[in-house]
């Protein structure tokens, strides 16, 4: 089975300046692969380099078996759906309204959502668990609900690659992993894929299928987590984590600082 997403020898910048340096990877349909490294590694340019808001300056990236770099805006919003760390503000919105702006991909110039697309909106509210919210605007919204609006809109886009950035970042602990796992479920249940940027590695040992590891703009180390031993993990998540212990509890891995 050919990959969803293949980066083959990826290349990105931005100002004159080089952030991420011959980046390839594979990642398959039902996959979930968390992208750690330390501010500054160059986890969000990779993204916008994936989804074609920042110019590449090397190499391909392969979505569905599509070279982006001949794909359109249109076309390329079909394949990659994008949640940035941060987004517009949007006034005078209502919830419903900014999820069905993730139809946009799929409708022509002079179309008008139909009944069956507000239903693929509301079906979105509901799997983020928040339909309650469908007519309250936007703008009035907690950081978090709003998180969890953006998430529905990706949702909504149906495109087959996911790329998420800090997708946690304004969630309480609670809703972080509650908004984690229904990711995790969606992208295994349609047969997705997902790359999501994580700065807590412990989100990212129980929700994701693989880790790859950037530091300074190149992937040093991808650890798939059914394959690999506790050292193993250990050893790789040390390379971007300083004083980091592992230990295992109910089955899964949880990463704590070493109290100096």
């Amino acid at each position: 089975m050919d990959p969803l997403l293949s980066l083959q020898s990826l290349s990105v910048g931005y100002g004159g300046k080089q952030i991420v340096y011959d980046v390839s990877f594979d990642i398959n349909a039902g996959e979930l692969c968390a992208l750690l490294g330390q501010n500054g590694s160059g986890k969000t340019t990779l993204l916008k380099g994936i989804c074609g808001l920042l110019p590449l300056s090397g190499g391909r990236c392969i979505s569905n078996g599509l070279d982006c770099s001949v794909l359109n805006e249109k076309e390329r919003a079909r394949q990659i759906s994008y949640i940035p760390q941060r987004f517009s503000k949007l006034m005078n919105v209502n919830v419903l309204d900014v999820v069905m702006m993730g139809l946009y991909p799929q409708l022509g110039l002079f179309d008008f959502p139909t009944t069956e697309d507000k239903a693929a909106a509301l079906s979105s509210l509901e799997k983020m668990e928040i339909p309650h919210l469908a007519d309250d605007d936007f703008s009035r919204l907690s950081e978090g609900q709003k998180q969890l609006v953006i998430l529905a809109r990706a949702l909504t886009q149906n495109a087959p690659v996911m790329l998420m950035d800090e997708p946690d970042s304004a969630l309480d602990f609670q809703n972080k992993h509650a908004a984690l796992a229904k990711i995790r479920k969606l992208i295994r249940d349609e047969d997705k894929t997902g790359l999501v940027t994580l700065h807590d590695p412990n989100l990212a040992l129980a929700h994701c299928d693989r880790l790859i590891l950037l530091h300074e703009g190149r992937v040093i180390s991808e650890v798939r987590l059914c394959d690999s031993s506790m050292d193993e993990i250990r050893s790789n998540l040390s390379k971007i984590y300083d004083n980091i212990t592992l230990i295992k509890h109910d089955g899964k891995y949880l990463v704590s600082l070493k109290i100096q």
